[in-house]
Protein backbone atom coordinates (compact mmCIF):
# COMPACT_ATOMS: atom_id res chain seq x y z
CA UNK A 1 0.00 0.00 0.00
CA UNK A 2 1.34 3.41 -0.96
CA UNK A 3 2.05 6.02 1.69
CA UNK A 4 0.41 9.45 1.60
CA UNK A 5 3.75 10.91 0.52
CA UNK A 6 3.85 8.56 -2.47
CA UNK A 7 0.25 9.38 -3.35
CA UNK A 8 0.94 13.12 -3.14
CA UNK A 9 3.90 12.67 -5.47
CA UNK A 10 1.66 10.78 -7.91
CA UNK A 11 -0.84 13.64 -7.66
CA UNK A 12 1.91 16.17 -8.36
CA UNK A 13 2.89 14.30 -11.52
CA UNK A 14 -0.74 14.02 -12.66
CA UNK A 15 -1.22 17.77 -12.21
CA UNK A 16 1.95 18.53 -14.17
CA UNK A 17 0.61 16.52 -17.11
CA UNK A 18 -2.91 17.95 -16.96
CA UNK A 19 -4.03 20.85 -19.12
CA UNK A 20 -7.75 20.85 -18.42
CA UNK A 21 -8.30 20.09 -14.72
CA UNK A 22 -11.62 20.42 -12.92
CA UNK A 23 -12.08 20.52 -9.16
CA UNK A 24 -15.25 19.37 -7.39
CA UNK A 25 -15.43 20.27 -3.70
CA UNK A 26 -17.63 20.00 -0.65
CA UNK A 27 -17.78 21.20 2.94
CA UNK A 28 -14.38 19.73 3.82
CA UNK A 29 -12.75 22.41 1.69
CA UNK A 30 -14.08 25.13 3.99
CA UNK A 31 -13.89 23.47 7.41
CA UNK A 32 -10.16 24.24 7.43
CA UNK A 33 -11.19 27.90 7.34
CA UNK A 34 -13.20 27.39 10.51
CA UNK A 35 -16.62 27.03 8.92
CA UNK A 36 -18.98 24.31 10.20
CA UNK A 37 -20.03 21.50 7.91
CA UNK A 38 -23.43 19.86 7.83
CA UNK A 39 -23.05 16.09 8.17
CA UNK A 40 -19.75 15.79 10.04
CA UNK A 41 -19.43 14.75 13.69
CA UNK A 42 -19.74 18.39 14.79
CA UNK A 43 -21.89 19.40 11.85
CA UNK A 44 -25.07 21.45 11.95
CA UNK A 45 -27.19 18.38 11.24
CA UNK A 46 -25.82 16.58 14.32
CA UNK A 47 -26.93 19.27 16.79
CA UNK A 48 -30.29 19.55 18.48
CA UNK A 49 -32.46 22.58 17.93
CA UNK A 50 -36.15 23.30 18.39
CA UNK A 51 -36.93 21.80 14.98
CA UNK A 52 -35.30 19.05 12.91
CA UNK A 53 -32.05 20.52 11.49
CA UNK A 54 -33.18 20.23 7.87
CA UNK A 55 -36.23 22.38 8.66
CA UNK A 56 -34.02 25.40 9.30
CA UNK A 57 -32.75 25.16 5.73
CA UNK A 58 -36.15 24.78 4.09
CA UNK A 59 -38.15 27.12 1.89
CA UNK A 60 -41.19 26.05 3.91
CA UNK A 61 -39.84 27.59 7.13
CA UNK A 62 -38.90 30.77 5.27
CA UNK A 63 -42.45 31.11 3.93
CA UNK A 64 -44.40 30.16 7.05
CA UNK A 65 -42.11 31.28 9.89
CA UNK A 66 -39.60 33.78 8.45
CA UNK A 67 -38.76 35.16 11.90
CA UNK A 68 -37.45 31.76 13.03
CA UNK A 69 -35.71 31.18 9.71
CA UNK A 70 -33.67 34.39 9.96
CA UNK A 71 -33.01 33.97 13.66
CA UNK A 72 -31.33 30.64 12.94
CA UNK A 73 -29.55 31.85 9.80
CA UNK A 74 -28.01 34.85 11.56
CA UNK A 75 -26.87 32.77 14.51
CA UNK A 76 -25.71 29.53 12.86
CA UNK A 77 -25.06 30.06 9.16
CA UNK A 78 -24.47 33.64 8.05
CA UNK A 79 -21.88 36.18 9.05
CA UNK A 80 -18.82 33.97 9.58
CA UNK A 81 -15.62 35.95 9.13
CA UNK A 82 -13.71 33.16 7.40
CA UNK A 83 -10.70 33.49 5.13
CA UNK A 84 -9.56 31.26 2.25
CA UNK A 85 -7.24 28.41 3.25
CA UNK A 86 -4.45 26.62 1.41
CA UNK A 87 -6.90 24.63 -0.74
CA UNK A 88 -8.72 27.73 -2.00
CA UNK A 89 -5.45 29.53 -2.70
CA UNK A 90 -3.89 26.62 -4.59
CA UNK A 91 -6.96 26.27 -6.82
CA UNK A 92 -6.84 29.98 -7.64
CA UNK A 93 -3.14 29.60 -8.47
CA UNK A 94 -3.82 26.71 -10.87
CA UNK A 95 -6.52 28.76 -12.58
CA UNK A 96 -4.11 31.66 -13.13
CA UNK A 97 -1.64 29.19 -14.61
CA UNK A 98 -4.31 28.07 -17.09
CA UNK A 99 -4.36 24.48 -15.80
CA UNK A 100 -7.67 24.57 -13.90
CA UNK A 101 -10.75 25.18 -16.04
CA UNK A 102 -13.43 25.23 -13.34
CA UNK A 103 -14.16 24.90 -9.65
CA UNK A 104 -17.49 23.18 -8.98
CA UNK A 105 -18.53 23.60 -5.37
CA UNK A 106 -21.31 22.53 -3.04
CA UNK A 107 -20.27 25.28 -0.63
CA UNK A 108 -22.10 28.57 -0.22
CA UNK A 109 -19.44 30.71 1.48
CA UNK A 110 -17.80 32.47 -1.48
CA UNK A 111 -14.29 31.60 -0.29
CA UNK A 112 -13.15 30.42 -3.73
CA UNK A 113 -13.86 33.88 -5.15
CA UNK A 114 -12.21 35.50 -2.13
CA UNK A 115 -9.07 33.47 -2.93
CA UNK A 116 -9.06 34.76 -6.52
CA UNK A 117 -10.87 32.03 -8.47
CA UNK A 118 -13.01 33.37 -11.29
CA UNK A 119 -14.41 30.20 -12.88
CA UNK A 120 -16.58 28.99 -10.01
CA UNK A 121 -19.84 27.06 -10.37
CA UNK A 122 -21.78 27.30 -7.11
CA UNK A 123 -24.35 24.52 -7.21
CA UNK A 124 -26.05 25.55 -3.96
CA UNK A 125 -25.70 29.32 -4.24
CA UNK A 126 -23.83 31.93 -2.22
CA UNK A 127 -24.69 33.34 1.21
CA UNK A 128 -22.89 36.61 0.45
CA UNK A 129 -25.57 37.54 -2.07
CA UNK A 130 -29.29 38.03 -1.52
CA UNK A 131 -32.38 39.07 -3.46
CA UNK A 132 -35.95 40.19 -2.93
CA UNK A 133 -38.36 37.29 -3.34
CA UNK A 134 -40.92 39.55 -5.07
CA UNK A 135 -39.14 42.11 -7.29
CA UNK A 136 -35.77 40.25 -7.38
CA UNK A 137 -33.74 43.36 -6.51
CA UNK A 138 -30.22 42.19 -5.55
CA UNK A 139 -28.76 42.85 -2.10
CA UNK A 140 -25.61 41.81 -0.32
CA UNK A 141 -25.46 39.96 2.99
CA UNK A 142 -25.49 43.19 5.01
CA UNK A 143 -29.20 43.53 4.18
CA UNK A 144 -29.74 40.52 6.44
CA UNK A 145 -26.94 40.79 8.98
CA UNK A 146 -27.33 44.51 9.71
CA UNK A 147 -31.07 44.27 10.34
CA UNK A 148 -33.31 42.56 12.86
CA UNK A 149 -36.33 40.37 12.33
CA UNK A 150 -37.37 39.68 8.75
CA UNK A 151 -35.29 41.71 6.24
CA UNK A 152 -37.49 43.59 3.79
CA UNK A 153 -36.92 45.06 0.33
CA UNK A 154 -36.73 48.86 0.19
CA UNK A 155 -38.73 48.91 -3.02
CA UNK A 156 -41.61 46.43 -2.62
CA UNK A 157 -41.25 45.30 1.02
CA UNK A 158 -40.77 41.70 -0.07
CA UNK A 159 -38.64 39.32 2.00
CA UNK A 160 -34.91 39.44 1.25
CA UNK A 161 -33.64 35.88 0.78
CA UNK A 162 -30.01 34.66 0.73
CA UNK A 163 -29.07 33.32 -2.71
CA UNK A 164 -28.85 29.72 -1.52
CA UNK A 165 -30.78 26.64 -2.55
CA UNK A 166 -33.04 25.57 0.31
CA UNK A 167 -34.79 22.25 0.89
CA UNK A 168 -37.88 22.33 -1.28
CA UNK A 169 -36.14 24.29 -4.04
CA UNK A 170 -34.62 22.86 -7.20
CA UNK A 171 -31.03 23.25 -8.30
CA UNK A 172 -30.40 25.41 -11.35
CA UNK A 173 -30.40 23.04 -14.33
CA UNK A 174 -28.13 25.39 -16.25
CA UNK A 175 -25.45 25.10 -13.59
CA UNK A 176 -25.74 21.31 -13.54
CA UNK A 177 -25.38 21.21 -17.33
CA UNK A 178 -22.39 23.55 -17.19
CA UNK A 179 -20.71 21.47 -14.48
CA UNK A 180 -21.40 18.26 -16.40
CA UNK A 181 -19.86 19.71 -19.55
CA UNK A 182 -16.69 20.75 -17.70
CA UNK A 183 -16.29 17.33 -16.10
CA UNK A 184 -16.80 15.49 -19.38
CA UNK A 185 -14.06 17.60 -21.00
CA UNK A 186 -11.62 17.39 -18.07
CA UNK A 187 -8.36 15.50 -18.41
CA UNK A 188 -8.12 15.27 -14.60
CA UNK A 189 -10.90 15.52 -12.02
CA UNK A 190 -9.93 16.25 -8.41
CA UNK A 191 -12.67 15.70 -5.83
CA UNK A 192 -12.05 17.06 -2.35
CA UNK A 193 -13.77 17.49 0.98
CA UNK A 194 -16.98 15.68 0.13
CA UNK A 195 -18.40 12.30 1.14
CA UNK A 196 -20.13 11.94 -2.25
CA UNK A 197 -23.29 10.59 -0.62
CA UNK A 198 -25.87 12.95 -2.13
CA UNK A 199 -26.75 14.13 -5.60
CA UNK A 200 -25.77 15.92 -7.71
CA UNK A 201 -22.31 15.09 -6.36
CA UNK A 202 -22.42 11.37 -7.17
CA UNK A 203 -23.97 11.74 -10.61
CA UNK A 204 -21.58 14.52 -11.61
CA UNK A 205 -18.47 12.56 -10.63
CA UNK A 206 -19.79 9.58 -12.59
CA UNK A 207 -19.50 11.80 -15.68
CA UNK A 208 -15.72 11.46 -15.37
CA UNK A 209 -15.35 8.35 -17.50
CA UNK A 210 -12.02 6.92 -18.59
CA UNK A 211 -10.26 10.00 -17.19
CA UNK A 212 -8.00 10.17 -14.13
CA UNK A 213 -9.96 10.71 -10.89
CA UNK A 214 -8.45 11.90 -7.61
CA UNK A 215 -10.40 11.82 -4.33
CA UNK A 216 -9.08 13.63 -1.25
CA UNK A 217 -11.26 13.28 1.84
CA UNK A 218 -10.86 12.36 5.49
CA UNK A 219 -13.64 9.77 5.33
CA UNK A 220 -14.70 7.06 2.94
CA UNK A 221 -16.72 7.75 -0.19
CA UNK A 222 -18.72 5.32 -2.34
CA UNK A 223 -16.43 6.07 -5.29
CA UNK A 224 -13.10 5.33 -3.60
CA UNK A 225 -12.59 2.17 -5.65
CA UNK A 226 -13.07 4.20 -8.83
CA UNK A 227 -10.32 6.70 -7.94
CA UNK A 228 -6.86 6.46 -9.52
CA UNK A 229 -5.44 8.32 -6.51
CA UNK A 230 -7.18 8.20 -3.10
CA UNK A 231 -5.77 10.27 -0.22
CA UNK A 232 -7.33 10.14 3.24
CA UNK A 233 -6.36 13.53 4.63
CA UNK A 234 -7.37 17.19 4.83
CA UNK A 235 -7.35 18.77 1.42
CA UNK A 236 -5.59 21.94 2.54
CA UNK A 237 -2.79 19.87 4.03
CA UNK A 238 -2.47 17.83 0.82
CA UNK A 239 -2.43 20.90 -1.44
CA UNK A 240 0.16 22.60 0.79
CA UNK A 241 2.43 19.58 0.31
CA UNK A 242 2.29 20.15 -3.45
CA UNK A 243 4.07 23.52 -3.16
Amino acid sequence: MKTNEEKIEALRQAIEKAENMVFFGGAGVSTESGLPDFRGEQGLYRKKYGLPPESYFSIRLLKYNPEEFFRFQRKRVLGYQAKPNAAHLKLAEWEKQGKLRAVITQNIDGLHQAAGSKKVIELHGNTMKCHCMICHKPYDISAVMETEGVPRCKICHGIIKPDTVLYGEKLDKRLIEKATDHIKKADLLIVGGTSLTVNPAVSLVHECREKPLVIINLGLTPLDDRADIRIYDKIGKVFSALS
